[in-house]
This record gives structure tokens, C-alpha cells and sequence, in this order.
């Protein structure tokens, strides 16, 4: 255990190192695009933090490599050297299109060639857990297409998620602390090296994640970018690629005892299958919401709009960062649910938990719909947030007739307050000073007010 803290850390420090020059050569480089009328952030921020984590990938395999117990992995296993393979390449196509903005259909292109190129070298499934067959294995060609697949998904979901300042970072790094918590519980549980391998990308991973976070959070410095969003689903993938397609279930020895036994003790080996899905359930349901929602308005499903999850948690009343930590709990009670659920999964308590939990974010959630409002006669004691609309919106000529001229400085304070908001959402464009903390290099056109956006950056 102590080797992996080390691999974290150094792998953590080596990306929050970066971080700081990586974002001073994307503003040289001019990876900083105008502000399109789909994003939520105002001011021009520049990209292509992934650089950063792609280094602190390097270096935590270069530190793994030389520490005693964790070079067992690289002799045993060429898993390590296909995922550095597939993840150089889809870094290197994230790169491109965070500078030039390359097309959807090319990166498409890319991200399956990584993941043949990570096949090619072994990593692949080979057989699946399926509830009520049993161990079925696979061809090498259904094991090709399913890890293809798996990858290609991981990849656009971490992608699409990635719509607000440390959402992306912090979701994977939360789906990646419980994922490791399994292959390391496997590894030293069961007694099955194959899920070494996993472990040590999990921890690498949640090492790149947090370097990363503390320039992402909002107000953000420096985005990841998609050299950066698809590199951590890459990294996701192949962990959940290297455990449930490596591993032989039989081996953990859960064929024992009556058939209702063995249902729940079977658990454990599908569990694999369902932590890549603790990081895809969210923006999958957000996906499955925007093409409800937009082909029932007539439009194209992929038409830009702001209705997505983090855009209504916004419109709700909640803050950026409050909006962030309560995706970050529902990826949380999913994740470590369902590895509650591994461990044990006849307890009626675990259950209950989750239910007690998912209650709780729900009322998290709607908390903005239930502000409460002052009575009249107090509003003037407190913030305006707790006022009565209808309060500020009253004729002048009321207001005038009881001879208190109250509602004539209500309407003032209101209409001065609307231009005060107004002015605060207008976007800084770049050349700019104050840009995220940085001058942007060269002048733009002012942009479009961030109401009229559509989706995510």
C-alpha cells in the first residue's frame, strides 16, 4: 500500500507542477478559442491541461516501474506498456483538436485506433461474467469490438461530462478511488495478481486527477481540455478493460454453496462490468434527457441547448461550486454503492443506505426551489435574495400616492441592481487583463451573453 500512496503522490506533484507552465505555453501557443455560445464559463481560458496529466502518467509508470513490489507488474504483465501506447496516441489527437479543433469524426477515428493499438499489445477482454450463464469466452474478434467499445465509450462520456470547472476531474477521481478500493480488495482478497495491473492504473489516475483539480476548480485557471478528458477515460477504461477481461472468475472461488449462495457471492465478478458505468451513468442520463427533451421540441437531437444537468442546477438558483459538489455526491453514492454492494451484497442495510442517501440528494438538490422569503415589513433587514418580487416590481404612482415615495426607491434599487447583474455576466474577452488570472495574447470580438448559450465547453 505504501508503494501505491508513493506512486500517487509523486504522480499527483509531477501534474500539479506542470499544470503552472502548461498553462502559460497554451496562452503562447493561442489554445485559449473565444468563448462559444454554448459554454458557461465568460472569460477565454486556456486548454490543453492535459499536458500536464499526460506527463504525470508517465511519471507515475516510471516510478512504479523502479519500486520492488509494483515492478512485479511490468515483468508479469504488457498492460502497463498498451495502456502508455494508447494513451500517448489519444493525447496527441487531444492535443491537435484542442489547438485546431480537428473533427468529431477524426477523433472518433483516433480513439478506436488507441484502442487497437492497446489490443494489440494484450489488452483486451477475454471472457465476461454474464448473470445466469456463468464465465463465457470470448473470440478474439467479439473481444476486439468489446473493448473498442468500451473504450470509445468511457472516452466520449468522460468527454461529455466535462461542462463545468472541476466536474470532469473530480467525477472520475471519485470513480476511480472506489474502483481502485475493488482491484486492490481482488488483488490482496483473493490472492489474484492478473488485477495488479488495474490497480496501479486506478492509482495513477486519482494521482493525475487531484494534481489537476486544484487549477480546474472553479474559477478556473486552465482547462484539461480534450487532451485531457480523453486521457483519463482512456486510463479509466483500460482499468476496467484489465480486471474484467483478464481475470477468470472461477479463480476467486464464488461457485460454492446452495445457488441463492452463489447468486450473491457472484456479485464480486460483475461488479467490473459495473464501475466504468459509475462515471458514464450521469452524462449517459443527461444524453438520454437532451434527445427526449429535443426531439420532443421538433429540434435536432443534437442541437445545442442549456438544459442540461449542470445547466439546471444553475438555472435552479445553486452556485457554480455548489452545483460541481452535488454532481460529485451522485457519482460518489453510485460509485461506493455499488462497491458496498461487491462486499456484501445480501445486507438489507447497504440498501437502505443508498435510498437514505439518494433522499438527501434529492432535498440537496431542490433546496434553491424552497428559499425562504421575508414578510413585508422586514425586507429591508434582509439580503435581497429573500425578498419578495413583488416587492420591487410595484407602480411608482402607489408608491408616490402614500406620500413615503417607497416604491419609487424600490424600482430604483431593482432596476440597478438588473443592470449591475447584466453587467457582471458580460464576457471578458480575450486581451482582456484579468482572463482567468492571465492576459490573453492577441484581441477579440466581444462574444455573445453566456444566457444564450448551448452545452457544455
Amino acid at each position: 500500500m505504501r508503494e501505491y500512496l508513493l506512486t500517487l503522490c509523486i504522480t499527483a506533484a509531477v501534474t500539479y507542477l506542470l499544470t503552472g507552465p502548461v498553462r502559460k505555453f497554451a496562452i503562447v501557443a493561442g489554445a485559449m478559442p473565444e468563448i462559444r455560445a454554448r459554454d458557461v464559463h465568460r472569460e477565454p481560458t486556456p486548454r490543453l491541461g492535459g499536458i500536464a496529466m499526460f506527463f504525470g502518467l508517465c511519471a507515475g509508470l516510471l516510478v512504479a516501474d523502479h519500486l520492488t513490489n509494483l515492478s512485479v507488474v511490468f515483468e508479469k504483465s504488457n498492460e502497463p506498456r498498451a495502456l502508455l501506447s494508447g494513451a500517448a496516441l489519444i493525447w496527441l489527437i487531444g492535443v491537435l483538436d484542442d489547438k485546431f479543433e480537428i473533427d468529431a469524426l477524426l477523433k472518433l477515428g483516433g480513439q478506436m485506433i488507441a484502442a487497437g493499438v492497446m489490443v494489440m499489445q494484450g489488452l483486451t477482454i477475454l471472457w465476461l461474467p454474464i448473470p445466469g450463464v456463468g464465465t463465457v469466452a470470448v473470440t478474439q474478434w467479439q473481444g476486439t469490438l468489446l473493448t473498442v467499445a468500451l473504450v470509445v465509450i468511457t472516452i466520449n462520456a468522460v468527454n461529455f461530462v466535462d461542462g463545468l470547472d472541476g466536474l470532469a476531474a473530480g467525477m472520475v477521481c471519485i470513480a476511480s478511488a472506489a474502483f481502485f478500493m475493488y482491484a486492490y480488495r481482488v488483488w490482496y482478497g483473493y490472492g489474484i495478481e492478473e488485477a495488479a495491473p488495474a490497480t496501479l492504473f486506478a492509482t495513477i489516475l486519482i494521482g493525475m486527477c487531484i494534481g489537476f483539480l486544484p487549477h480546474n476548480m472553479h474559477p478556473a485557471r486552465i482547462f484539461m481540455g480534450d487532451s485531457g478528458s480523453m486521457l483519463i477515460g482512456l486510463v479509466l477504461a483500460a482499468g476496467a478493460i484489465s480486471i474484467t477481461g483478464q481475470i477468470d472468475p472461477d479463480r476467486m472461488n464464488l461457485f460454492s454453496g446452495s445457488e441463492r449462495a452463489t447468486v450473491h457471492q457472484m456479485v464480486p465478478a460483475y461488479i467490473p462490468l459495473l464501475m466504468p458505468l459509475t462515471i458514464i451513468a450521469v452524462p449517459a442520463a443527461d444524453l438520454i434527457l437532451a434527445i427526449v427533451r429535443r426531439t420532443w421540441r421538433g429540434q435536432s437531437p443534437f442541437a445545442a441547448d442549456r438544459g442540461h444537468l449542470h445547466h439546471r442546477l444553475l438555472e435552479i438558483g445553486h452556485s457554480h461550486s455548489r452545483a460541481v459538489l452535488i454532481m460529485y455526491f451522485w457519482s460518489a453514492l453510485i460509485a461506493f454503492g455499488a462497491l458496498a454492494y461487491s462486499v456484501n451484497s445480501a445486507s438489507m442495510w447497504i440498501v437502505l443506505g443508498v435510498v437514505f442517501l439518494s433522499a438527501i440528494g434529492l432535498i440537496l438538490l431542490l433546496l434553491p426551489r424552497f428559499t425562504p422569503r421575508a414578510p413585508r415589513w422586514a425586507e429591508s433587514f434582509v439580503p435581497p435574495r429573500y425578498r419578495r418580487r413583488g416587492a420591487v416590481s410595484e407602480p411608482a404612482g402607489e408608491g408616490a400616492g402614500t406620500g413615503s415615495g417607497e416604491g419609487q426607491t424600490e424600482s430604483a434599487e431593482s432596476a440597478e441592481a438588473v443592470e449591475s447583474e447584466e453587467h457582471s455576466r458580460t464576457p471578458v474577452s480575450a486581451g482582456v487583463p484579468r482572463a482567468n488570472g492571465a492576459t490573453a495574447l492577441g484581441g477579440r470580438s466581444r462574444l455573445l451573453d453566456g444566457r444564450k448559450a448551448g452545452t457544455s465547453r
